[in-house]
C-alpha cells in the first residue's frame, strides 16, 4: 500500500474480520481495543469504530452474526508500517483459537468504486478470497489473511468498504459513546459528550433545537449514514413527557437492523 511520503496526518481505514469463536470476545470488542491502543502508543488517533453486517449463508463460515469491524483513524502517513505491524501482531496474538483473522489497511483514496461495489456485494452473496485479494490489489490496498484459513479477508476488505461509503452500519465507538449513562439530556449537552453528528426521528426529520431534550438508553448506538454519525430517536408521548423530554433513543429492535 504506497501511503509513505512526508509526515502528514491523514485518514486510515482499518477492517478487521473474524476474529472470534463462540467462548471468546466477538470482533467489535477487538476492534475498540485495536484502536484504544494505537492511540495510547501514539501511532494514530482513533476517531470511530463501525460495525458491518455481511451476507449469512450456510456457505459461509462466521462464528455467530458474520459482522465485520473497521476502525477509522488520523494517522502520520510516515507511520504506516508500524501501524500494520502492531496490527497484525495484535490480531495474531488476541485472535481466538480456530478464528481465521483477516486485515485490511487503506487510505480514503483508494476506497472508489471497485472496492464500495465489492463491498456492497459481501452484504449480498458469497464471496471468494480470490475476489478479495484481485480487488485489493487492483487498488493497491492492503490485505491479509493472519489466523486459520485466513478467510477473513473477505470481511476486512467488505468492512473498510462499507464505512467509506458512508450508508451502512452502526457505531461501536465515538469520543463519549461508551461512557454516556442513560438519562435524559439536552442536545447541547449531549454535544459536549458524544461525537454523534446528527439526532434525526424515524422518518428522517433532524431535531436541531439544542434545547431539545432526549431520553438515552443503554442502546444509544448512531448508525452511519451519508457519512454522518446519526441517533435515531422516536417520540414515546406521555411517558417520557413526564421525564421532561418528548424524544427518546429508538430501541434494540430497531438498532439491530443495522
Amino acid at each position: 500500500m504506497e501511503l509513505a511520503g512526508t509526515e502528514s496526518r491523514s485518514h486510515l481505514l482499518i477492517g478487521i474480520d473474524d476474529t472470534d469463536n463462540l467462548d471468546s470476545r466477538g470482533t467489535g470488542f477487538r476492534a475498540r481495543e485495536l484502536g484504544a491502543q494505537l492511540t495510547e502508543l501514539g501511532l494514530a488517533t482513533l476517531k470511530s469504530v463501525t460495525r458491518h453486517q455481511l451476507f449469512v449463508s450456510p456457505d459461509i463460515p462466521y462464528t455467530s452474526h458474520n459482522s465485520a469491524a473497521c476502525l477509522e483513524f488520523v494517522a502520520d502517513t510516515g507511520r504506516i508500517d508500524d501501524i500494520r505491524a502492531y496490527c497484525r501482531d495484535y490480531l495474531e496474538r488476541e485472535s481466538a483459537p480456530g478464528s481465521d483473522a483477516g486485515l485490511c489497511i487503506a487510505s480514503p483514496e483508494q476506497v472508489n468504486g471497485r472496492v464500495t461495489a465489492y463491498a456492497e456485494s459481501a452484504k449480498q452473496t458469497v464471496l471468494t478470497m480470490d475476489h478479495c485479494y484481485d480487488t485489493a490489489r487492483a487498488e493497491g490496498i492492503y490485505v491479509e489473511g493472519l489466523t486459520g484459513t485466513r478467510q477473513g479477508v473477505i470481511g476486512s476488505l467488505a468492512a473498510v468498504g462499507l464505512h467509506h461509503g458512508g450508508n451502512d452500519g452502526r457505531f461501536l465507538w465515538l469520543r463519549g459513546l461508551r461512557e454516556l449513562e442513560p438519562g435524559v439530556y439536552s442536545i447541547e449537552q449531549l454535544r459536549r459528550l458524544v461525537d454523534i453528528d446528527d439526532y434525526r426521528s424515524l422518518h428522517g426529520d433532524l431535531l436541531a433545537d439544542e434545547d431539545t431534550r432526549i431520553g438515552i438508553t443503554e442502546w444509544a448506538k448512531p448508525i452511519l449514514r451519508q457519512g454522518r454519525s446519526v441517533l435515531l430517536v422516536e417520540s414515546e408521548g406521555k411517558h417520557y413527557e413526564d421525564r421532561g423530554c418528548r424524544w427518546c433513543v429508538v430501541g434494540k429492535e430497531v438498532i439491530k437492523q443495522y
